[in-house]
């Protein structure tokens, strides 16, 4: 869970990059002392996250904007679902506007297509996971999208989990070599994973004792192969190449779960208004 303080210095940086000196056409148009009440809303049908990052934006734009949600994150809504109501200072709301639905529009996306990958594998048993390919400065948004969508969250960054890929392994020359030199400095707690791309290596990760085994950007038909070789001696993952139209095949192999980059650096901004009455 994100601290308020990390929260407040992303947000703070979006409405300085869109605002700077300040909104000259509200300046322009709309009295100061305006009041409006103002509705966010869906445009279509999704899963609704980062709906308390978007009231924070207006929190911090004006503390005296009264802000009501009728939804939480993990929620679906329906196109034409009134999200949140804002009631305040008109040139407030509409200064807060484009960055609230930046940040909702990016999030509900990625939790709708979280969502969309955990039913297709539903009734598998495997857990959908996401990646560290997100977008910079909002990770721990994206990944909280990732959970409000039904998945899960692997490593959060470099500092919190070992996770031997093929440079490393290039580097030390062999999985063996690196997952031995890597039980040797870790941890107690920590798990090694090594990305494995071929049956060979597999036999080397179970050998070596990995903990985890990521089987990169291997078909269906080999991550079956791979899975009889590790034969419960290491939790599997499968990783690269994943999509939507192959994702329920990988999941009737049995790996106990899948990553799949795309949640985060291709889901697609849904559609989200804010209009006043």
């Amino acid at each position: 869970m994100v601290t308020r303080l990390a929260l407040d210095t992303v947000i703070k940086q979006a409405l300085e990059e869109d605002i700077r000196q300040g909104d000259i056409t509200s300046d322009i148009l709309i009295d100061e002392s305006a009041d409006a009440t103002a509705h966010i809303s869906a445009k279509e049908d999704f899963i609704l996250a980062g709906s308390l990052v978007a009231a924070r934006v207006f929190e911090i734009i004006d503390p005296d904007i009264r802000i009501r949600t009728f939804f939480n994150d993990g929620d679906s809504v329906r196109s034409g679902d009134t999200i949140i109501t804002l009631d305040g200072g008109l040139r407030n709301i509409l200064a807060g506007e484009r960055v609230a639905l930046n940040f909702l529009a990016r999030l509900c996306g990625i939790a709708t297509m979280t969502r969309r990958y955990v039913e297709a594998v539903k009734g598998s048993g495997v857990k959908i996971y996401d990646t560290r390919k997100t977008t910079p400065n909002l990770r721990y948004m994206e990944k909280e999208a990732v959970i409000a969508g039904g998945g899960y969250n692997h490593r959060f960054g470099l500092y919190d989990g070992i996770l031997i890929k093929d440079n490393h392994v290039k580097y030390c020359g062999g999985v063996a070599k690196a997952v031995f030199e890597a039980k040797k400095h870790r941890m107690n707690y920590v798990k090694i994973e090594v990305e494995v791309k071929s049956l060979a290596q597999v036999r080397e990760a179970i050998t070596a004792g990995a903990d985890i085994i990521m089987l990169d950007n291997m078909p269906p038909d080999t991550v079956k192969e791979a899975l009889a070789i590790v034969g419960g001696k290491a939790v599997t993952e499968v990783s690269g190449g994943v999509t939507m139209e192959n994702v329920a095949d990988y999941a009737k192999r049995s790996p106990d779960f899948i990553s799949v980059g795309a949640l985060t650096h291709s889901a697609r901004a849904v559609d989200i208004s804010l209009l006043i009455e």
